[in-house]
């Protein structure tokens, strides 16, 4: 099948999930590569009522780059509330520290574990 196809997985973006791996329950999301650049979704679920998130507040809207796929373990933000947790793939993302914080030294980067569905390409 064509990849530019729009019934090609490829096609349908970084966060395709098959028909049969939503019943499952397993991730099927395109794998980003290392070196990818991404950007952290700026979401603040916690406004909306009681949340568990792993994403700290200083990388949300940001831009980093996929160091590595960790693998997929299920999402703690639903087994905190005993749901049903779909596996994700969580990766190491670098951020350089000058682009977190306006006081941050040149050349220092911080690696952050960020779940995929936290994840877009920038």
């Amino acid at each position: 099948m064509d990849p530019l196809d729009h019934r090609h997985p490829a096609a349908q973006g970084p966060h395709y999930r098959s028909r049969a791996a939503r019943r499952a329950g397993r991730c099927a999301v395109t794998e980003l590569a290392p070196g990818t650049r991404v950007r952290v979704r700026d979401d603040w679920p916690e406004a909306r009522g009681p949340c568990h998130i792993r994403t700290p507040h200083y990388v949300r809207g940001r831009q980093g780059v996929v160091v590595r796929r960790l693998g997929a373990f299920p999402n703690p933000e639903d087994l905190a509330f005993a749901r049903p947790a779909p596996r994700r793939a969580l990766y190491h993302v670098r951020f350089d520290e000058t682009a977190l914080w306006p006081d941050g030294r040149a050349g220092d980067d911080l690696l952050v574990e960020l779940f995929e569905h936290w994840l877009v390409p920038a």
